[in-house]
Formats: structure tokens, sequence, C-alpha cells
């Protein structure tokens, strides 16, 4: 499916509006991982009618890595250049495929005089999908065991664990919940940045323990709906040898091969 993805910048030249803005993040479009969920979701959006537009070059990091490592006068920066880019374009509606972005832009970004309707991606194709916008139909799923690895900031940082539940459970896959998950999930370990340095001294990777988790569910799919969860989760199978029989997907890619996109 080709199709162009227009910017901001080209919807103001035309003098429209899209009706929301697809803030990719940093993973979504450096990452080749990462990438094909944002491909994904996007195949999903042109495909149901949905305008959207990116900032493309006018995009900047959300900040979120600065500020958790202490750093609050670089995120600040970064977090001002994204408010003073959004607003001057009029910005309302806001989706996201990073639980980082979501969290950061929705609940701290406000605070610095930038105010959005924001949503993680899972909560944006669950409002299609209510509004009977987006059909899915998963009978390629039949059969298939899947198991849904809760992002620390869509869930317990944001109360969010139904929207990507209710996506999956069109799959017509079977769903298994992990022993810890929702709002008891244990995290992958990227939050903590451990996606980004070698580990501390301990028994066991946390990314480990969380796929040995997930794994004991005999899933044939470990879906999530973060990028650096992806990684996390990726390494993990990796780590077991066992990429040959289980995948990691995030929900946006399962939705568009579900559609065959």
């Amino acid at each position: 499916m080709e199709f162009q993805i227009k910017t901001m910048a080209e919807y103001a030249a035309e003098g429209k509006m899209p009706e929301v803005l697809f803030f990719v993040g940093c993973a979504g479009s450096f990452d080749d991982r990462a990438k094909k969920i944002t491909k994904a979701l996007c195949k999903i959006l042109h495909k149901v009618g949905v305008e959207f537009a990116v900032l493309g070059q006018e995009e900047s990091c959300n900040g979120d890595p600065a500020k958790r490592a202490g750093n609050e006068f670089i995120y600040q920066m970064m977090a001002f250049t994204n408010i003073e880019i959004m607003n001057g374009y009029g910005i309302k509606k806001i989706v996201t495929a990073c639980p980082h972005c979501f969290n950061i832009i929705g609940n701290e970004y406000p605070e610095l005089g930038g105010n959005y309707e924001v949503m993680h991606h899972t909560q944006f194709l669950k409002k299609l999908m209510e509004e009977g916008r987006l059909k899915i139909e998963g009978g390629s799923f039949s059969g298939k065991k899947i198991t849904f690895h809760d992002p620390c900031y869509l869930g317990r940082g944001n109360g969010e664990y139904e929207a990507p539940r209710d996506l999956l459970k069109k799959l017509d896959a079977e769903l298994v919940e992990m022993k810890r998950c929702k709002s008891n999930a244990l995290c992958c370990g990227a939050g903590g940045a451990q996606m980004f340095k070698e580990p501390e001294k301990g028994n066991k990777d946390i990314n480990v323990e969380r796929t040995e988790e997930a794994l004991e569910e005999k899933p044939d799919i470990i879906a999530t709906g973060c990028p650096f969860c992806m990684t996390m989760m990726t390494d993990g199978v990796k780590h077991f040898n066992r990429t040959d029989n289980v995948a990691v997907k995030d929900i946006a890619e399962l939705l568009a091969e579900a559609e065959d996109l």
C-alpha cells in the first residue's frame, strides 16, 4: 500500500487541519524495528480514512529520557521546542505509538503551556473500532495464542489496560495473561534505562525475567504497545533461542496483518 504521509507544514500551506497529529517519537523514526510499527499504524489510519499528519523534520525528541535521567534543563529545551511548533500549528489532538511520548506530552507538557488531547495508538484504534470506522477481521490469527506485556507508562503510569486487550480480543486468537499483568505487571527494564546501558550486577536481567514469564504461557506471539518494550522482549526471546517459534509484535502490526495491509 503506497501513499504519501503529509506534514503539518503541508496541511498549513493548504489552509487545512488534519484530524490528528501523529507524534512519531525517536524510536519510531530512527529504530529499524520500531519503524515497522510506525508504518503499520500509518497503513491502518490511511485505510480507514483518518486524515493525519506528522511534524517531520520539525519534530524533536519529547525530552523524556533527559528528564528521567535528571536533566531538567535539556528536557525543557526539547519540550519548549515541540510545544512552540505544535501551538503554532494550533494542534489539539495527538496520537502516538510510544507510551513515553504519550505520558510526557499528556501529563507534563501542560505545565509548560502544551495542552493537547493525547491518545496512545491503542486508545485511538479502539475509538475508531467503536465508531465503526475500523473493522477488524482476525481470522488469520485463529488458533494462535497471544500474551500481552503491559508497558509501564501505558498501564501503571496512566491506568490504560483495556484498550490494547479489547483490540487483541478481536483477532480470534486466545489471549492469555501472564502471572504478573495489568497493575501488577513487571517492567521490561527499558523504563529504568536498562535498554541504554549494561545492567548492574544481579542474578538475572529484568527483561530475561519478564520474557520468562511470557514464555511460561506458551504463546505464539508476545504483543506489546511500546517500541522500547519491543526491544527488551525481543532480546529476551533471543536469549532463550525462541525466535523461530515466538514472535514479538506491536498491536498495530497485528491489526495491519489481520487486514492484510
